[in-house]
């Protein structure tokens, strides 16, 4: 698996979303690119304390939950290092980990990130300079993994793309929204790279404009055909046989294979089962949440009503008006056609067999 994925690393030169930054043989950052200024300005952040990793991801300058998850297990090692001098270092590692733990709540990606570094924390009778070093030799090999997990979802996933077909994708499940590479839009660059003719089609996916600021500025960059659309429109184009397949991300999704994604994808999952479009769902084996049975267990994060109300700081409605912001919805197993992982594709009904 490593050689696999130190091959991976040279034959791409994938340059990561989010990875960790040595600053010295112990010390180090939280490199990675604030995804609130694009497209209008690219940068890199670093982020240094467990209190900027935790507003990083409730703020969504880091987001999508592949790279939420990484970024948990970032802020694990920052809890270490804040915590190195505490005699309590471990109990104080699990209490700052717990915090970040619960910047956001739906996508599962961020807790089981930071239950493979806390395992190591726990179990491990190290020095703590010690434990520091493995937290990070972990952290690495987990973005370096996601690379790697990306790729294969993005070769099943080609193989149920049309040739010249059109895909329409919500939210944004890219490089972006993981380490490098990404689940559905995976699924698109490794299409394309087989044939050239696809073409995308990019919900804007309000209220944040994922679909808009974010697909639509990794896949122009690739080269690929890509037209945006806003969110009510997908049934119109499907209806219009401008549609051939739908693939989305997810972030939790249950053992039944209800599959929380951004508010909206509920939505394009019916329209397309009403005109009998396959629809996908490209995520790794650490988006299954097998604790749960069904999506009604899953927690659906409510966020700020200024991401309603408000568009590039302005005000857009009447100030009296009642918001309610949901950040997800939950598509049912019975609208999906298939779940697209690292170790192939599943019905829903057999996702189970990921674990055994």
């Amino acid at each position: 698996m490593l050689l696999w994925i130190l091959r991976l690393r040279i034959e791409m030169n994938i340059e990561k979303t989010i990875q960790w930054v040595r600053t010295d043989s112990l010390n180090g950052v939280s490199r990675m690119i604030d995804q609130t200024l694009l497209p209008y300005e690219y940068k890199k952040i670093d982020i240094k304390t467990t209190n900027e990793m935790y507003d990083a991801i409730k703020t969504m300058i880091v987001r999508g939950a592949p790279a939420i998850g990484i970024a948990g297990a970032h802020g694990v090692v920052l809890a270490a290092l804040e915590s190195i001098n505490c005699s309590d270092f471990k109990a104080q590692v699990v209490k700052k980990a717990n915090y970040i733990n619960s910047s956001r709540p739906t996508a599962v990606n961020l807790s089981w990130a930071i239950k493979k570094q806390l395992e190591i924390v726990e179990n491990f009778n190290e020095t703590n300079e010690k434990i520091i070093e493995l937290l990070i030799e972990n952290a690495i090999k987990l973005e370096d993994e996601d690379i790697a997990i990306n790729k294969r979802i993005g070769e099943f996933g080609s193989t149920v793309i049309p040739k010249g077909g059109s895909i329409l994708t919500h939210c944004n499940a890219g490089g972006l929204a993981t380490v490098g590479y990404g689940t559905a839009l995976g699924v698109v660059r490794s299409a394309f790279e087989k044939d050239s003719s696809i073409k995308v089609f990019a919900n804007e996916t309000r209220p944040r404009q994922q679909g808009a600021r974010l697909t639509t500025y990794e896949l122009i960059r690739d080269g690929i055909n890509t037209t945006l659309i806003t969110d009510a429109m997908g049934a119109y184009f499907m209806k219009m046989g401008m549609i051939d397949v739908v693939v989305v991300g997810a972030d939790r999704i249950a053992i039944n294979g209800d599959s929380a994604n951004k508010i909206g994808t509920y939505m394009v999952a019916i329209a397309a089962k009403y005109h009998n479009i396959p629809f996908y769902i490209a995520a790794p084996k650490s988006t299954i949440d097998s604790s749960i049975k069904s999506g009604d267990k899953i927690v659906i994060e409510l966020r700020d009503s200024r991401e309603v109300t408000e568009i590039n700081g302005k005000t857009v409605c009447a100030s009296n008006v009642n918001i309610i912001n949901p950040g997800f919805d939950v598509t049912p197993a019975s609208l999906i056609t298939g779940i697209i992982t690292e170790y192939g594709i599943f019905k829903p009904e057999e996702l189970y067999k990921i674990f055994e």
